[in-house]
């Protein structure tokens, strides 16, 4: 029997691919594919909404969502089936990209890119059902509880989000986290109260 394919290293070998050819014999390729809330908001180009998760500022930023996606989408995959992991992939995209429609679709000159939508989402799915797992962060020299490592990387989107650095989607990272508990919530609830409980929470 032929084993199916993983759509997490489906994923990430997508994104590498894309990152790759965007930084170097592509470059124009990011602005193209950028996602620009007020033409969305006038029927313009809506097909960027998706092709914008595929595309990094720079290297440190496609860096930072492969390895995030590395490290907790495997076992995520693994855990609920790929049909579910592709489910909730979709849908970290769409509800951050909407997140960043309701916020700037005023707004002409805004444009976005990345994945980050989505990593948030599988992020903060998977550490509902590993809320005890350690992460090594560099260049930090102790291991970092998961549940603490999300509520670090909402921080610091937040406050991305409000220094305006740079094209990347800051405030998506909110948007997708939210995207991950509520799939999890609604798909697998028990889950949450193991969660809750193994943080002390219930």
């Amino acid at each position: 029997m032929t084993a199916t394919p993983s759509l997490c290293l489906i994923l990430l070998a997508s994104l590498g691919l894309i990152g790759a050819a965007s930084l170097t014999f592509a470059r124009g390729l990011p602005d193209r594919l950028l996602f620009r809330p007020w033409e969305f908001a006038r029927g313009r180009r809506r097909w960027t909404a998706f092709t914008s998760a595929f595309v990094h500022a720079d290297l440190p930023h496609l860096l930072f969502n492969a390895v995030t996606l590395w490290s907790f989408g495997l076992a995520l995959e693994s855990r609920i089936g790929s049909l579910r992991f592709g489910l909730l992939y979709a849908i970290g995209i769409a509800v951050s990209q909407g997140w960043t429609c309701l916020r700037h679709r005023t707004d002409a000159n805004y444009a976005t890119l990345g994945a980050s939508g989505a990593i948030s989402a599988v992020l903060f799915a998977s550490i509902v059902y590993r809320p005890l797992d350690r992460l090594m962060i560099f260049p930090i020299p102790v291991p970092i509880p998961a549940a603490v490592f999300a509520v670090g990387y909402l921080v610091w989107s937040w406050w991305s989000e409000r220094s305006g650095t740079g094209r990347i989607n800051h405030g998506a990272h909110l948007g997708g986290a939210l995207a991950g508990l509520a799939f999890v919530a609604l798909t697998d609830p028990a889950a949450v109260g193991q969660a809750a409980r193994l943080l002390g929470l219930g």
